[in-house]
This record gives C-alpha cells, structure tokens and sequence, in this order.
C-alpha cells in the first residue's frame, strides 16, 4: 500500500465563517496581526486562503477569532501564489 502524503492545514474563524489558510502562511505573524487589530476600534486583516486568493476581514475587539490545524491529504496546488489560483469555474473542465 502506498503511503499518502500530507501537510499541515489551519482554519481560521472569523464570527464563525472559516477560512482555510494557504500553506505559505505564518500563524505566528497571523496571530500577532488579529491581536493587534482586536486592540482597536477594528481593522482588516490580509491572508491567503485555499485557492491561493486573497482574503481581508475586519477584526474588532468583539470579533471572535479562532485557529485550529489538521493534518489532511497533500494538495500539491495549495501553494500561496497569488498569480496562480485554482478551484475556480474553470478548473473542472
């Protein structure tokens, strides 16, 4: 039997809408980034998500924000390039 190759994926929630984050994204920086945006009256916050596509929310202190990893089959598209989304309309013809 062949061994299946893995990789780490992280869920971020936002006011409980979940957001897979590419595979380039630091989640110590992430982390320091909503916190520094729940410190004031609301700001937005850039990443990455699955699909390589850009994602901005706005946190406040009243957001609720959580992350969790999983271990999940390897996507050898899931690589952060923004120049190079995938699972859009075309990508099932």
């Amino acid at each position: 039997m062949a061994k299946r190759e893995t990789m780490i994926q992280t869920t971020v929630a936002v006011d409980g809408i979940e957001f897979l984050l590419a595979q380039d994204q630091s989640i110590d920086e992430l982390r320091t980034r909503i916190e520094d945006a729940a410190a004031t009256t609301g700001r937005f916050v850039d990443f990455v998500v699955v699909g390589n596509r850009s994602m901005s929310v706005l946190v406040t202190g009243n957001s609720r924000v959580t992350i969790s990893v999983a271990t999940v089959q390897f996507d050898e598209r899931d690589t952060g390039d923004l120049d190079f989304p995938y699972g859009g309309h075309f990508d099932h013809l």
